[in-house]
């Protein structure tokens, strides 16, 4: 089948964007905004922009509490979304009233991080620490502002647990990442192969 994306004419029960574009790494943002309130929300519109200096992205339908709080403070945390934790990742995203705090409501643990102000999940085996370089509002191939807000950061610390590090390595498995598929799918990473990339 084909289908214009802009008209949206493709005829089926759901919009299949979300199900092309998959697995997306899910940002669980935590942050907290100018009165010292926690939030904590994830968003599979997250990804890394490069690695020299590392840069991650999260994407926020509106200017919700994670995009305002990242703009307004300068900093947020970004917490890796495992299997072990897969339900309290779910729970935070209830949209909770301002200032209600989802680490409660999920059940889990804010500690401070280390050189950002701002929360990060004590559970959680890895943590980026950002510092906000940009704060953009999308706009489409007309100048039409997107109902979505890109926030950019740079990682100036990283959390490891060191259980999941063998020989010096990340091993994924031990992790269990989880990703966001399209409709109410998800998938966690259990199984890894590898390829060498060829020289010429």
């Amino acid at each position: 089948m084909f289908y214009d994306a802009i008209k949206k004419n493709h005829g089926l029960p759901h919009d299949p964007f979300k199900a092309i574009v998959t697995p997306r790494p899910i940002g669980w943002i935590s942050t907290q905004d100018g009165q010292g309130r926690h939030n904590l929300a994830p968003y599979s519109f997250f990804n890394a922009l490069c690695d020299q200096p590392p840069i991650v992205m999260f994407s926020s339908d509106g200017m919700k509490d994670s995009a305002s709080n990242a703009q307004e403070t300068g900093v947020f945390a970004c917490n890796l979304a495992t299997f072990a934790l897969k339900d309290a990742m779910n729970a935070s995203s209830a949209p909770l009233e301002h200032g209600v705090s989802e680490f409660e409501r999920a059940g889990l643990t804010p500690v401070p991080c280390d050189l950002i102000n701002a929360p990060r999940i004590q559970e959680a085996a890895v943590v980026m620490e950002c510092e906000t370089l940009e704060v953009k509002p999308l706009v489409d191939r007309d100048g039409q502002k997107a109902r979505y807000t890109m926030v950019i950061g740079q990682v100036v610390g990283i959390h490891i647990d060191d259980d999941c590090l063998i020989d010096g390595l990340i091993d994924i498995t031990l992790l269990k990442p989880i990703a966001r598929l399209g409709y109410r799918d998800y998938a966690v990473v259990d199984e890894v192969f590898q390829l060498t990339r060829p020289e010429r």
